[in-house]
């Protein structure tokens, strides 16, 4: 079922799949629900009640909201949670990791779990020392001149570098996807809008956190010179003992687009332990 929910700004589009326990998955800048197509069903199939959302200014959701930061998206998702009328998981990619972080710290009542895959979740730095690592300084590059020019091709060349070597047979039609998106008007605004806001507001809400949280990593990801590294901290930052870092080999910034198989195995036995 495809539905749309009215908040102040604009619209958000929404599909709801399967039956069960409920799991809000949120995707990352520049895509829009599609992006978990592989991941979706094979939590349908394990008994869940699916929610795939597209963040706003993002695939069937409007454009032309005032801003697009975490705490945006967040409060996005609460609103979305409010209206479902279920407590639910809530899965975060990218900038949604962040995301369910704030919506996780605002609203404990309405969130049961957390996952953040490759989540931008803190403060990022740069240090000289990273530059040396070649897949980061090219997907920061590539990143660079999306945010600077609005190019398409530009950020089909970051794709590249964050899917590497495994891709799943209808890539190229993913490709053409979004960037046929992308050139609606003010979808490529909503990317550079969410690619200049900070993840420091998520950030400083990780200690606040009151449920279990699972981070997926790629050990490949183009996003940080060290992408474990960066998911320890992010584990590091919850109260103690509530997170735990997995991590997908030969994974880039996508884990759920290369491997949703060993995605969804890691996805699901998390759930068991903690979705009621």
């Amino acid at each position: 079922m495809s539905d749309t929910l009215q908040l102040d700004g604009g619209t958000i589009a929404y599909e709801v799949t399967g039956t069960g326990p409920t799991v809000v998955l949120a995707h990352g800048m520049g895509d829009s629900r599609a992006a978990y197509r592989h991941l979706s069903p094979l939590l349908v199939d394990a008994g869940y009640r699916v929610v795939a959302v597209d963040l706003r200014g993002c695939g069937a959701s409007s454009v032309g909201w005032p801003s697009y930061s975490r705490a945006d998206i967040a409060g996005d998702l609460v609103a979305l949670l409010r209206h479902l009328g279920a407590p639910a998981v809530l899965v975060g990619h990218s900038i949604s990791g962040g995301s369910v972080t704030i919506a996780a710290a605002e609203a404990p009542e309405l969130v049961t779990a957390l996952v953040e895959l490759a989540p931008f979740t803190r403060a990022q730095s740069v240090r000289l020392s990273d530059l040396r690592v070649g897949r980061y300084r090219r997907g920061m590059t590539a990143l660079l001149r999306t945010a600077l020019f609005g190019s398409v091709t530009a950020w089909q060349r970051y794709l590249a570098l964050a899917v590497p070597g495994r891709r799943p047979a209808d890539w190229d039609a993913q490709l053409e996807r979004m960037a046929r998106e992308l050139r609606e008007p003010g979808r490529m605004d909503a990317l550079r809008a969410m690619g200049r806001t900070s993840p420091a507001d998520a950030g400083e809400r990780l200690a606040d956190v009151r449920c279990p949280v699972l981070v997926v990593a790629g050990s490949q990801d183009p996003d940080w010179a060290d992408p474990v590294a960066e998911g320890e901290a992010v584990v590091a930052g919850l109260p103690a003992g509530l997170g735990r870092l997995e991590v997908v080999e030969g994974a880039g910034h996508y884990p759920h687009t290369q491997y949703p198989e060993e995605t969804a195995a890691l996805v699901l036995s998390f759930l068991q332990e903690n979705a009621r």
